[in-house]
């Protein structure tokens, strides 16, 4: 009963939000409530998720929600390149990027560490060490167009036409690794027949769904109102897109992921992280430069020499800390410090 009440006051609050996006100039009220509600929205998706969960392996489960939790970025990239704000889209869809792969992805290793035996998370390897090697995959593509655009090649000249060719040729990997992994798990979360306190399956499937389009909804009305809110403060566009955009971008990965860590579901847990990152890599930044090709301002590959860099070092990071299937708190706390330096550097943009 407490949950239920609980899932009607977060899609109560959705409205509310959305209504006070239409009818009021009360700016600093409603982005409040937008992220109040992407916190109720994400929460609902965690119980979603997790009732999936017990029906299907981490992989699916994993893959679905990431699918769902992703939304939100899709639909601020597009709203920001409908305006004309490039530099905002595409630090957005890095932002999510490193607010996954470092802030949530530290913060889940310390909770999951923490509920752990002997203080460390212990996970199956495939996963991390597949999504490492899809990331470094568009981390290569960000590289050398960034090297050639730095140097000025003849190269640099056609940066959207080699963007759409590395598009294509991340979204065929992607696709053509999704099939193996989502059977490599078949059977391995068979139901138990004891299900108490997870939502039945069709209502969690419908919570699912209903929640990831609210997501998205309430994520274009929380970038509406943010940028009043950062012009008073002063805070460059490059900051919000980076960080503050992808943080509250990935409020579902922020609950799904730390929640289920916390209560030793450690497959889990990384599969709905590490999926979100692959996905941002290898599917939302090569599907949203195809898309860009529809708007008067066109995405590509070519990123910030620093962003890219930090690319780079996340992509080894991460393989490096998740790549043996075992992790401890410290690891985690590593790279929530590797996104604080980030977020800092960016400040000072």
């Amino acid at each position: 009963m407490k949950r239920n009440i609980l899932i009607a006051a977060a899609f109560a609050l959705t409205a509310i939000s959305g209504v006070l996006r239409y009818t009021t100039t009360q700016h600093v009220t409603t982005f409040i409530l937008c992220a109040l509600a992407l916190a109720g929205l994400a929460w609902i998706i965690a119980v979603g998720t997790e009732s999936v969960g017990a029906r299907f392996g981490p992989a699916v489960t994993g893959v679905l929600q990431s699918t769902l939790g992703n939304l939100p970025e899709l639909f601020v990239v597009l709203f920001a390149l409908s305006a004309g704000e490039t530099v905002v889209a595409q630090t957005s869809i890095l932002g999510s990027l490193f607010a996954n792969a470092l802030l949530v992805l530290g913060l889940s290793i310390v909770a999951g560490a923490r509920a752990a035996e002997g203080g460390i998370m212990r996970f199956g390897s495939r996963l991390p060490n597949d999504t490492a090697v899809l990331t470094l995959l568009a981390v290569f593509t960000i590289v050398i167009l960034g090297v050639s655009d730095r140097v000025g090649d003849r190269a640099s000249h056609h940066a959207l036409a080699i963007s759409i060719v590395g598009a294509l040729v991340l979204l065929a990997i992607y696709a053509s690794w999704l099939p193996g992994y989502l059977r490599s798990d078949a059977g391995a979360l068979a139901p138990s027949g004891d299900e108490s306190g997870h939502v039945p399956f069709a209502a969690a499937l419908a919570l699912l769904a209903a929640a990831g389009v609210g997501a998205a909804l309430v994520s274009d009305w929380f970038i509406a109102e943010l940028d009043p809110a950062v012009t008073k403060l002063g805070i460059s566009k490059a900051f919000t897109g980076l960080v503050i955009v992808g943080i509250a971008g990935n409020a579902v990965e922020n609950t799904v992921g730390i929640t289920l860590a916390a209560k030793g579901k450690s497959d889990l847990a990384l599969s709905v992280i590490k999926n979100s990152v692959s996905q941002i890599a290898v599917m939302l930044y090569p599907t949203l430069v195809l898309l860009s090709l529809f708007f008067s301002h066109r995405l590509t590959f070519v990123v910030n020499p620093v962003l890219t860099g930090a690319l780079a070092l996340t992509a080894l990071a991460v393989w490096g800390i998740t790549g043996d299937g075992k992790a401890a708190a410290f690891e985690g706390w590593a790279l929530v410090g590797f996104y604080v330096i980030l977020a800092a550097l960016t400040w000072y943009e």
